[in-house]
């Protein structure tokens, strides 16, 4: 497993308020590190290389890149997205931002390369950004500049599978008329969460059509239901689009105490959600996996818990729910003064129990389950009324 970081990543800061707090992505390097996974002798540490502009315009317009590039220096000035709440400017944007994104390209060059099955960059997976725009507290769309990437070496098949709890509108954007890419989002329904969109209809279009799967899922949805969706979609998708690498979003928002957001799942969860996706791109690409990270706002109590086994589940040897949380670790939330009381253990004890999908339509998770495969699975051949597909 190649991880690809490096301590500037801290600079992405849009203030001390700001929900995308980068204290998330320094506790998850500590707590990494506090129990071992780092210096496993199958880690390939490596730091990122800025994007140049012939990378970020294969995604974003350069007259994007240069308001970026400005802004700094001309904070008053409202446009592109940018000086929000949501995006407010920040020192170095450019810079830090071009870093994560060129970490995520250093991270898909390692797999596309054969250099490593796997790689990560916790940093990335910045979904939101458009073309020409700032969105959802991301700048430049690092998971769509590492996918234009790997299409620019001659990949004929990436899949992108996105399970933040908010829609993966940005890459579907990137992509939705181009038939090499799959974009599957599992996702908070759109009539509950922003950005509102990824319906079930938003399928594609022109050649592209059945290349963006969408799975919206009711609030509340549990650790249960989330993954009886999980399994009644995203399988059947990839094992019918066969793509040549996966390339995923592990956003993990979706916990049940994020401020952001309607979900209900547990660090248990989503650590059984990253190893189901590990599985799948064994089974569907020979283990070619680009793992980026995303949204995910319980600071001290979810992001570096839930990340910390996503790289431990990218090297092939998961860490046990059970395992205590180091006492350094814990002394140095302390130190920091952090609002959030730190876990005792490296899951929450949760019930992941579930039902492979045969249509309930008193679950409104079937619902969800039933209006996607009916969108979507007709456009791969696939039954939407058969369990076994």
């Amino acid at each position: 497993m190649a991880l690809v970081w490096d301590e500037a990543y801290l600079g992405y800061d849009m203030g001390p308020q700001h929900p995308l707090h980068p204290i998330r992505l320094d506790l998850t390097m500590r707590l990494a590190r506090s129990l071992g996974v780092l210096d496993r002798p199958n880690v390939t540490m490596l730091a990122p290389v800025s994007a140049d502009d012939d990378l970020l315009t294969l995604v974003h317009d350069a007259a994007y890149l240069d308001a970026v590039r400005r802004a700094p220096d001309e904070p008053w000035r409202s446009s592109f997205g940018l000086g929000t709440s949501d995006n407010p400017v920040f020192p170095r944007m450019h810079e830090v931002s071009a870093l994560i994104a060129g970490g995520s390209v250093v991270a898909a060059r390692r797999v596309w390369e054969g250099n490593s099955q796997h790689a990560v960059n916790i940093a990335g997976g910045l979904h939101h950004a458009m073309r020409s725009q700032a969105s959802g507290f991301c700048v430049y769309n690092d998971a769509s500049i590492a996918i234009a990437w790997l299409l620019a070496q001659g990949a004929e098949r990436i899949a992108y599978v996105d399970v933040d709890v908010h829609h993966g509108d940005g890459v579907q954007a990137t992509f939705y008329r181009d038939p090499r890419v799959l974009t599957i989002s599992v996702h908070e329904s759109p009539l509950t969460l922003w950005p509102g969109t990824g319906y079930p209809a938003e399928t594609g279009d022109d050649d592209a059509v059945g290349t963006a799967v969408n799975l919206p899922l009711p609030a509340g949805t549990a650790d249960g239901d989330w993954l009886r969706a999980f399994h009644a979609v995203v399988p059947s998708a990839l094992r019918a689009f066969r793509p040549q690498v996966l390339v995923t979003q592990c956003g993990c928002d979706t916990h049940r105490d994020d401020p952001l957001a309607n979900l209900a799942l547990s660090v248990d969860g989503q650590r059984t959600a990253f190893a189901a996706l590990h599985a799948l791109a064994h089974e569907v690409c020979d283990g070619r996996w680009l793992a980026l990270g995303g949204g995910g706002y319980g600071l001290v109590r979810c992001v570096p818990r839930a990340w910390t086994h996503l790289l431990a589940e990218a090297t092939g040897h998961p860490v046990d729910p059970q395992t205590p949380i180091p006492a350094d670790w814990t002394g140095y939330v302390r130190e920091r003064a952090l609002r959030a009381a730190p876990p005792k253990t490296m899951g929450e004890g949760a019930d992941l129990e579930w039902q492979p999908w045969e249509l309930e339509r008193t679950r409104p998770v079937d619902r969800a389950i039933e209006a996607t495969r009916r969108a979507s699975f007709p456009l791969f051949g696939l039954d939407p009324d058969d369990p076994r597909d």
